[in-house]
């Protein structure tokens, strides 16, 4: 029977076994699925088997430099905030950035199957694999993203031991000191407030009339507010617009050290540009959440300790 890359992947799936050590297994057992998967478990490649299903929504976000024009952010998933706490998996999820930061996968799927930077003959994957024998517990590396400046530098900053992890894509003909900490200020900025643009130039003139369908039926099932001039209705939905802008474009946001309260962060870009000689901008960001996303599967502490001591 042929083996096709479908077979091959759908048997990682159910096992988390390596992509060779699943091709040998349907090669061996002539493509039959329950057989490979008999095949791995005999031969302790399908350790993560049964874990597998378990909801992974804990774990670390790592950011790593490379140079000041490199940087990668990773998110490594776990069942319990317990192991996240782990010495060993916060090892695994530093490694796991320095093999993003090297990198040159363009999706999960590649940078799975890649050599892992520890072991050139295991993948990301087997290594994966070996970790959640290792600690008892579903893991996942979830994504990860590499940033490389073309035109200035990377800024990072990692929030709450790795609850939070970002990247600033920054450009600037000037790198100093000054300009450095000014990034990582915006990068604490980013994380604090989870801008979700740069700038208003980033957002979609679809965004904006849809919003404003929505702020208009709003205004138009109020008893009060329909009541009023179209010029004022329309003013209204301007100014609400002009609001949600202010909190989703990180250069409109206040700045969150403005010592007046009032500041933006385009002003504060402004007035580290002026100090430094040269315009600083930003052209993108990147900010990992743990977790972002993910059903959190609810647990009785007590009643988990009750069915293992009765078991």
């Amino acid at each position: 029977m042929a083996i096709t890359a479908a077979m091959v992947k759908e048997l990682r799936e159910m096992t988390g076994a390596g992509m060779m050590d699943c091709k040998k297994a349907l090669n061996e057992t002539n493509g039959n699925m329950d057989e490979a998967v008999e095949f791995l478990r005999k031969n302790g490649q399908a350790k993560a088997e049964k874990k597998a299903s378990r909801i992974a929504a804990e774990g670390l976000c790592t950011v790593v430099t490379k140079d000041e024009k490199t940087a990668a952010v990773v998110e490594v998933n776990s069942e319990t905030d317990f192991v996240a706490k782990n010495e060993t998996f916060q090892e695994f999820v530093k490694a796991v950035a320095n093999q993003a930061v090297n990198s040159d996968a363009a999706d999960m799927d590649a940078f799975m199957a890649e050599a892992w930077n520890q072991d050139s003959s295991k993948t990301v994957n087997d290594a994966l694999v070996e970790k959640v024998a290792v600690i008892g517990e579903n893991l996942k590396i979830r994504r990860f993203e590499k940033v490389v400046a073309e035109n200035g530098c990377v800024a990072t900053y990692v929030h709450g031991g790795g609850r939070i992890g970002v990247i600033v894509d920054a450009e600037t003909s000037v790198v100093n000191d000054a300009v450095k900490e000014a990034l990582v200020n915006i990068a604490m900025q980013i994380a604090a407030l989870n801008p979700k643009y740069v700038s208003r130039d980033e957002v979609s003139a679809e965004y904006i009339a849809h919003e404003k369908e929505i702020l208009l039926a709003q205004i138009m099932n109020d008893p009060k507010e329909s009541q009023k001039p179209e010029k004022v209705i329309n003013g209204m939905i301007e100014g609400r617009i002009s609001k949600e802008l202010k909190e989703v474009c990180l250069v409109d946001q206040v700045y969150v050290k403005a010592e007046d309260g009032k500041q933006t962060v385009g002003k504060y870009l402004e007035e580290v540009s002026k100090a430094a000689g040269c315009t600083v901008s930003v052209k993108r960001f990147v900010r990992f959440e743990t977790g972002e996303g993910l059903e959190k599967k609810q647990e009785d502490f007590a009643a988990e300790v009750a069915a293992q001591m009765n078991a």
